[in-house]
């Protein structure tokens, strides 16, 4: 999150159209991080079920197959988004004045969207197999290094906003160099796989993988058509709504922390039979995610100016920025029980139920508010859309993980 937030606080000093063509790449960049994010989540389920099993050979393939299968999947999908990369603008509605940054920024974006899905790999790898600690030090460590680079790459050395995407590949790069040989040397992974039948452990993370990437899919399909809409206020709307949801992104940090971290508990408990167990630990969660999102809206509310500001020298961005900043984080709480209530249903084996909190909170919540509100109010009343459909997404996600439970008690 700090990746996204301090490349867009820089480049929000750039102007408007560096702005703007950041804000078309975040929908295909969040295609990416779901291709990615999908398959980490299969790697990590079906590598520690092996791990379970005694079967320490699979679960090293199986760490090599994912590894293979993920760097190769994703370079062909960037490639694939650099020949269509006029026609996918054009889906956007872009403004001609952004494809030529666009042509120069891509490639260079490209090329860190691939290097951060390789390392975000062998994080699940590591995490797959009990390391959390490794992954965790080396992202602050490629955060830290990206916060030092970004200025030399952008200003310094005047490479603009390829400068950003350049800094975050060799943060990555480092990353990738120092994790790929502790790996090996754990012998976490084996490209011999003369014994592996690879149709049907394909067949196997497939069916991990499948409905967690669509799950992962829906928000950036849901992006790029908020993206479409807010394109008709112009380029500096387009620019702020990248710079706050960057924002967003950073702010809902510990929600992120707690889908990671609660599905194994919330497994343990299922396998244990201790159901009213899981209840209080989700209440809690719920608690905390409310009382937290609120204490940041708030404090975001009365810095609001002074942040946007910060983020961008363009008065006119500054200005939307900071309406989005007054508004939307105020709807993050309920944002927050929505996303945790889809890994918790995931974590009870209701992968469904988890994909239509998913779906619903997409597109019978976000984007009907979004374009109602817009419709009514105009740039500041699409802001209030998102905080009506938000709040909407959470209730319901919080009545339909009720019943999943209770469908899981009847089945124990």
């Amino acid at each position: 999150m700090s990746f996204q937030l301090v490349d867009s606080a820089f480049i929000g000093q750039l102007g408007v159209l560096p702005l703007a063509a950041q804000g078309f790449t975040l929908p295909i960049q969040m295609i990416v991080i779901g291709l990615q994010v999908g398959l980490g989540i299969a790697t990590t389920a079906i590598i520690s079920r092996a791990l379970g099993a005694k079967n320490t050979r699979y679960a090293k393939q199986l760490g090599g197959l994912v590894l293979m299968m993920g760097s190769l999947g994703i370079a062909f999908f960037t490639v694939l988004i650099w020949l269509l990369r006029h026609p996918i603008l054009a889906l956007l509605s872009a403004p001609d004045s952004v494809y030529p940054v666009i042509d120069s920024y891509w490639p260079h974006w490209l090329l860190s969207a691939w290097v951060g899905a390789l390392i975000y790999f062998y994080y699940s790898i590591c995490r797959s197999n009990g390391n959390t600690l490794l992954p965790g030090i080396m992202m602050i460590v490629t955060s830290l290094l990206n916060l030092a680079l970004d200025p030399i790459f952008i200003f310094t050395l005047h490479f603009g906003i390829n400068g950003a995407a350049i800094a975050t590949t060799v943060a990555f790069g480092v990353g990738v160099l120092i994790v790929a040989p502790q790996v090996a040397r754990k012998r976490w992974i084996t490209f011999d796989w003369k014994d592996l039948k690879v149709s049907k452990s394909l067949a196997d993370i497939g069916h991990i993988m499948g409905p967690a990437m669509v799950s992962q899919l829906l928000p950036p399909v849901s992006s790029m058509l908020a993206t479409k809409l807010i394109a008709g206020f112009g380029t500096a709307a387009v620019a702020s709504w990248a710079l706050g949801s960057r924002f967003e992104f950073f702010s809902i940090v510990s929600v992120l922390a707690l889908t990671m971290s609660m599905p194994p508990m919330v497994g343990r408990l299922l396998g244990e039979g201790r159901l009213g167990d899981v209840r209080y630990i989700v209440r809690l969660a719920c608690r905390f995610v409310l009382a937290f999102q609120l204490f940041i809206a708030v404090v975001t509310f009365f810095i609001s100016g002074l942040l946007a500001g910060l983020m961008t020298s363009d008065k006119e961005v500054s200005g939307i920025l900071h309406w989005h900043l007054m508004i939307i984080p105020l709807s993050l709480g309920a944002l927050g029980v929505c996303m945790l209530m889809v890994s918790i249903s995931n974590a009870l084996g209701k992968s469904y139920t988890a994909l239509t909190i998913s779906a619903l909170r997409l597109f019978a919540f976000f984007l009907p508010c979004l374009w109602i509100g817009s419709q009514i109010a105009g740039l500041k009343g699409l802001f209030f859309g998102v905080l009506i459909g938000n709040i909407l997404a959470g209730i319901c996600a919080w009545f339909m993980y009720q019943r999943a439970l209770v469908q899981v008690e009847n089945r124990v």
